[in-house]
């Protein structure tokens, strides 16, 4: 049994049929100046049944690649738009 990674971010566009576009929000130490910063990535995670709006905060699982930059499926959404 593998561990799959979990991210936690907000929908911030449906990107076609069962896709959704997230970004994920990291705090980060900076090394010079020793001051949090905000570092952010998107993500495509796979919503098998359309049930995504956008605003939503959800969770997402790390999977099998399903397309070239779809390896994310969803898991929960943790709180409504």
């Amino acid at each position: 049994m593998t561990h799959k990674r979990e991210i936690q971010g907000n929908v911030i566009k449906i990107a076609g049929d069962k896709t959704a576009t997230m970004v994920v929000e990291r705090r980060v130490m900076h090394p010079r100046y020793h001051k949090v910063v905000k570092k952010f990535k998107k993500y495509l995670i796979h919503d098998e049944n359309n049930e995504l709006k956008v605003g939503d905060e959800v969770i997402a699982i790390e999977c099998r690649p399903l397309s070239k930059t779809k390896s994310f499926r969803l898991k929960t959404v943790v709180k409504g738009a």
